[in-house]
This record gives structure tokens, C-alpha cells and sequence, in this order.
């Protein structure tokens, strides 16, 4: 390890803060790197609701980690390919009545995409993150798999890399529990030690998704219809709506409804209350697939895998098959509420991320 050069992409928090600690522990040559992706001042939202962007902020901490460290810093603004690539990307899929992740988009595009390449016009041989995974590297191929704290595994925002991508990749905490990353931070006087964990819009800041998008969305007022088609109510959008969303909806009643299908072409947004079978799905289509091992998924077709269509969902006994177009056809054992066209499927062989596609 010793002269190996490694970019921890550092975001001002503890976790990425004691992955460069660790890895300069380690014997690796540390480099710090701060991603500017997003630099309105305000983020979203109007009036009261406006939140300030707190890039500024995230930069301090990342910078004041690296001087205590030792280490060379950087910052490297990616704003441009941010919004071309995740931004765009979020906006057109609530528009087309999907419900997009731009987090799987951040790790692919941005931290292990441009990132990467900035790593390699430095000389460094990986870049590595705070990520709650683990990645283990053979001669031939790469292997991802979940970090041990179940309760902070990340693998499932990762499972969009390709072996081109991990096999440069490095996740010095994913052996860890967050109450141990806490701890060696605090021994070694970070000052990020307690510092909380950062929430909403990936590279964004925290600010509602809801004020986000009605920022940069027209509202447009459609009906709320039931599964027959009768009009329940109306709704300023089907664009603010996901899925398996209940609240928001204002239908009254004793037992709520929650959506069940979004139609862009007309406007509607169908809800269902809990009980209907319109809320669940036994088989999915999946698309745009990526291998996280070439070829893996192809030798475990038709057996007994683990899936799950969101984060922190539990794995979900399923079986999978491939159609001709080379899409997936996914079979689960038990019903699944709340299917999302447009999120990621993540598929699971013990604890082995193999594979993932897009839900149709």
C-alpha cells in the first residue's frame, strides 16, 4: 500500500472523513477531494420554505479534516455535469411519471464516474468514499457487497458501477458499525465526530423533494381517481407524487388511499386504499441492466436470488429470467407493495451485490 495514491472523495462528514484516516493509517498516499455539484444559494422551495445550499459549509469541514490529516486537498466543481446528467435526468422522470433515485446517479456519474477520472489525471491507482459497502478485489474481476452495518448498508446506491468503475473503488468503512466510525473520529480529535448525518437531495442540501420540484415543475391541477375511475378529488401535479405515497392526498375518510399509478398522458394520479390488490405486484419487468460481475447474472438465471426495488427494504425472495430484448422478468415470492416504475431493482446472492436493472 505504501505510495499508492488514493482520492477519498470527502464531503465534510464523518464517515468520509474517517475513510481517509483509516487509508492513510493503512499506508496508502491520501488525497482529499470536495465535490462542488451544486452551488445555487437557494436550493428550493418559496418563501419561508426556501433552504440555503450548504456547499460552503460541507467544504470548511472537508478542508479542516484534510489540514488535521496532512493531506493535499482539493475541490473539483462538477456543477455543469451535475445538473446535465442528474439534475435533468430527476426532473424528466418525475415529468414522464416515474419515481427516479439521483443517488444511484450521484455514485455512477459523479463520485465514480468524473470523480474517478480526476483520481486518474492525478496519478492515483482508487478513489474511495464513506460508503457502508465493501468491495473485494481479485485479479480478474471485482466484488461488491453490503457494508456490515445492516442498519447503514449502502451496497444498494452502489449496485450501478460497472467492473470498470469497481475495480478502482475502495470503502474503508464497510467492515464497520456507525458507533465505531464515531469513535475513531472522536480518538483522533476530528471535530466531525458528532457531526449528523446529512439528508435530502443528493449534493443538493436538505430541502423537501416536494419544494424541490415545485420550484421547477409547473403545477398543473388533474383528478384523483379510484381503480373504477371515480373522481375522488384533484391534486396540483402528478409530478409531486410517488407510488405508495398516502399523504398529501387530502381524500379524508377513515381508511386512506395511497397511489397506485401515475398517468402523465391524462393527468390522473389512481389511488387504492391498502386492502386493494392494485398496490401490489408478484412479477416486474427490469431494464437497462448492468452486471456488477460480467456474466454473473447469466449463470444465476432462473435460481433463487434476493431483491429489493427501494432502499432499507428488506431482500425479497424472487427468481428472475431474461427476455429477448434482454430485459429482466422478476418473480417474487411474495406480493410487493408499492412497485415504482423508474426506480432500481437490486439484486442479492447472499450478501453479493450481482446485479441491478430499472423497474418498467
Amino acid at each position: 500500500m505504501k505510495n499508492q495514491k488514493v482520492l477519498v472523495g470527502m464531503s465534510g462528514g464523518v464517515d468520509s472523513s474517517v475513510a481517509a484516516l483509516l487509508l492513510q493509517k493503512q499506508g496508502y498516499e491520501v488525497i482529499g477531494g470536495f465535490m462542488k455539484n451544486w452551488s445555487n444559494d437557494e436550493c428550493g422551495g418559496k418563501g419561508k420554505d426556501i433552504t440555503e445550499c450548504e456547499w460552503r459549509s460541507e467544504q470548511r469541514d472537508a478542508a479542516r479534516v484534510a489540514s488535521k490529516l496532512g493531506i493535499e486537498f482539493h475541490t473539483f466543481d462538477f456543477e455543469k455535469e451535475y445538473r446535465k446528467e442528474v439534475y435533468e435526468y430527476m426532473l424528466n422522470e418525475y415529468q414522464s411519471g416515474r419515481t427516479p433515485n439521483p443517488d444511484m446517479l450521484c455514485n455512477k456519474y459523479m463520485k465514480f464516474g468524473h470523480f474517478l477520472e480526476k483520481a486518474k489525471e492525478l496519478g492515483c491507482e482508487f478513489v474511495a468514499t464513506g460508503h457502508y459497502a465493501r468491495v473485494k478485489h481479485y485479479k480478474e474481476f471485482s466484488r461488491l457487497f453490503a457494508g456490515k452495518d445492516k442498519s447503514k448498508d449502502q451496497s444498494y446506491f452502489l449496485a450501478r458501477l460497472t467492473q470498470d468503475q469497481l475495480k478502482y473503488c475502495l470503502f474503508p468503512i464497510g467492515d464497520l458499525k456507525k458507533s465505531k466510525v464515531r469513535k475513531i473520529a472522536a480518538k483522533h480529535d476530528l471535530h466531525v465526530a458528532n457531526k449528523k448525518d446529512s439528508q435530502g437531495i443528493c449534493f443538493v442540501g436538505k430541502v423537501a423533494l416536494s419544494d424541490f420540484l415545485g420550484a421547477r415543475i409547473k403545477s398543473q391541477e388533474g383528478n384523483i381517481v379510484d381503480t373504477k375511475g371515480n373522481i375522488l378529488g384533484k391534486h396540483e401535479g402528478h409530478a409531486f407524487y410517488t407510488i405508495g405515497q398516502r399523504h398529501g392526498l387530502n381524500l379524508g375518510g377513515t381508511d386512506p388511499y395511497f397511489v397506485v399509478e401515475r398517468r402523465p398522458i391524462t393527468n390522473d394520479i389512481v389511488v387504492a386504499h391498502e386492502s386493494d390488490p392494485a398496490l401490489y405486484r408478484h412479477e416486474l419487468d427490469a431494464t437497462d441492466i448492468i452486471e456488477t460481475r460480467a456474466g454473473i447474472l447469466n449463470i444465476m438465471s432462473g435460481l433463487k436470488v434476493k431483491a429489493r426495488i427501494r432502499y432499507r427494504q428488506k431482500l425479497q425472495k424472487c427468481k428472475f429470467s431474461k427476455k429477448k430484448n434482454n430485459d429482466l422478468r422478476v418473480a417474487f415470492k411474495y406480493p410487493q407493495r408499492a412497485v415504482a416504475p423508474g426506480q432500481f431493482i437490486v439484486f442479492y446472492c447472499g450478501k453479493e451485490v450481482i446485479g441491478s436493472g430499472v423497474i418498467k
